[in-house]
């Protein structure tokens, strides 16, 4: 008997590079947040959020976005 399939949800990966130049490589952004207009922007907030979710566990500021590419560009 064959499966259903299942909801396969994109990733789309970028680099990020923080004011205090440290940088995190391959920070995954759902593919459905950047189908609009805005093209990558939205990427940013997403990030964002991501990083703050990151320093509530660890205790730590979060840090300030300098720049994000996507990976492969």
């Amino acid at each position: 008997m064959a499966r259903k399939p299942t909801a396969r949800s994109e990733f789309v990966l970028f680099n990020v590079v923080y004011e205090d130049g440290s940088q995190r490589s391959n920070r995954r952004v759902p593919g459905e947040m950047l189908d609009g207009l805005d093209g990558d922007k939205p990427a940013r907030s997403v990030i964002e959020q991501q990083d703050r979710e990151i320093s509530e566990k660890s205790g730590l500021p979060p840090l300030r976005i300098k720049a994000i590419s996507r990976v492969g560009k």
